[in-house]
């Protein structure tokens, strides 16, 4: 049963978001670690991207230029064609 005052925890299990919000100063750097320590504690099957949309709309609507709402607007946006990185691909391994 939930209550109009508890928020929903949900999307942010360990307030791991939100904390950052409320950290002065804060860093896109750090901004940055402490959503990939958000994004390794999401439960296996959770839609990370209905996550992040919705901690944007919690959070990013009153600070939009907080460094951690431009970090979730990355977090949202997909990689079309991955590319290989380092190494030739046509190199033999004896």
């Amino acid at each position: 049963m939930s209550d109009a005052a508890t928020p929903d925890t949900s999307q942010d299990p360990k307030g791991l978001i939100r904390e950052a919000y409320r950290i002065d100063g804060i860093t896109p750097s750090q901004c940055r670690s402490i959503f990939l320590d958000w994004a390794l504690s999401l439960p296996a099957g959770q839609d990370s991207d209905a996550a992040l949309t919705a901690l944007l709309a919690r959070h990013g609507t009153d600070a939009p230029d907080h460094p951690m709402s431009d970090v979730l607007r990355q977090g949202l946006i997909k990689m079309t064609n991955p590319r290989r990185r380092g190494g030739w691909r046509s190199r033999s391994r004896d």
